[in-house]
């Protein structure tokens, strides 16, 4: 007999680990933008398993290419290829400005292998071993192991944790005035294009230009963290693709999949001089239905041109909340690239986030001043409307609440 919602929240909140603190909802299925709890409510969904779901919910392909795969070959370890991971970091290649790709299966393995990468390339392959501090940005967000979570430049994500990785510092996020601090004892840099837990941040594109210079002018390996800009979400396949500026190594996961696990740092064949056979490893790592789901969704990304969709869904979603800010000055500033969308509310934001989900429309915070809407990249302009009016629904309510 199945159980009822409530008896299975009871057990979930039994056995689930303190660290997360989920809402008192099962959900069941999903589709397109939809997703359905089973008790038959469906939500507009603009969290997208928190820029997972590219594709939505049983996107057909995406589902084809995984009932395909599962009976085939799931998975068979690295020491051996597949046609489906040799597939992917083709098109990974084919699309960017890397010769080699890495894969692992977090955005947080991608940016340990991309600093791991570029400390051994400055010791190993430019001989200056003296080159081992890493930089990373104010409010930035990198990662929950014990060195991404370094790299974050959040102190309240570091409480209960030190002694940190060291050798590790820490520069204020789009202050070009700042950038001195990179010296010739710096291993890499390591920044967002657009700060996703910092609060939906984008970088100013004279500021990562002259970040890019001052590496240059270092010798200093320039890393960017694509974990969430990544994958068609900014407007770009990439995101550095739409600032014009070239990094050293990029690493990438949460679209990649689709909702499958996958990531993937990529560098080109001088960087990846610094590795060598064992010098690092994922033993899940780009398995046959991980690497078939990523190929399917830069696939139906490139064929179905969603980034034109993105910069245009985008547009729309952020002059819709400015609209609403003319009514609802809880909202103090707009601000993002594509379907990566913040509005910053202050003390409000958990608040309006509540009350959004009382109307059925599922949005979440960053930074904990701001709203996060990261929608699926298959978003229409008419749930663009409708994710509009339930998010004035919310304001509306949260309004005469107060």
């Amino acid at each position: 007999m199945d159980r009822s919602t409530e008896e299975l929240v009871a057990v979930g909140n039994r056995h689930n680990s303190p660290s997360y603190s989920p809402r008192d909802v099962v959900m069941d299925y999903g589709k397109g933008v939809q997703l359905f709890d089973r008790d038959g409510n469906s939500y507009l969904d603009f969290v997208a398993g928190v820029a997972v779901n590219c594709l939505g919910y049983n996107h057909p392909r995406l589902v084809a290419a995984l009932r395909d795969q599962t009976q085939r070959l799931i998975h068979v370890s690295n020491l051996y290829y597949t046609a489906e991971q040799i597939e992917l970091m083709e098109t990974l290649t084919e699309r960017s400005f890397a010769d080699r790709v890495f894969l692992c299966n977090s955005g947080a393995e991608a940016t340990e292998a991309g600093m791991k990468l570029a400390r051994r390339y400055q010791r190993v392959v430019a001989d200056a071993p003296e080159r081992s501090r890493m930089v990373s940005m104010t409010d930035s967000f990198h990662g929950r192991t014990m060195g991404a979570i370094t790299a974050t430049g959040q102190p309240k994500y570091h409480e209960g944790f030190k002694p940190l990785v060291p050798d590790f510092g820490y520069l204020p996020f789009n202050d070009p005035s700042a950038l001195e601090d990179i010296d010739e004892k710096t291993a890499g840099v390591i920044v967002e294009p657009v700060q996703g837990e910092g609060g939906v941040r984008p970088a100013d594109p004279s500021y990562l230009q002259a970040l890019r210079e001052r590496c240059d002018a270092t010798e200093t390996l320039l890393i960017f963290d694509e974990v969430q800009t990544g994958v068609g979400r900014t407007g770009d396949l990439f995101a550095y693709q739409g600032y014009d500026v070239v990094p050293d190594i990029i690493c990438m996961a949460k679209g990649l999949g689709g909702g499958v696990p996958v990531g993937a740092m990529m560098a080109t064949e001088e960087i990846f001089k610094g590795w060598k056979i064992g010098s690092h490893a994922s033993t899940f790592g780009g398995n046959p239905l991980a690497s078939a789901a990523a190929k399917t969704v830069l696939d139906v990304i490139e064929e179905d041109d969603l980034c034109a969709n993105v910069r245009e869904r985008g547009q729309q979603l952020r002059e819709g909340i400015r609209s609403l800010a003319e009514s609802f000055p809880v909202i103090e500033e707009v601000r993002g690239r594509g379907l990566m969308v913040g509005a910053e509310c202050g003390d409000a934001a958990s608040e309006i986030v509540d009350h959004c989900f009382e109307q059925n429309f599922l949005i979440n915070t960053a930074g904990g001043d701001t709203l996060r809407l990261v929608p699926p990249l298959i978003v229409s302009e008419s749930d663009v409307d409708e994710a509009l009016n339930r998010l004035e629904s919310a304001l509306t309510s949260w309004r005469d609440a107060q």
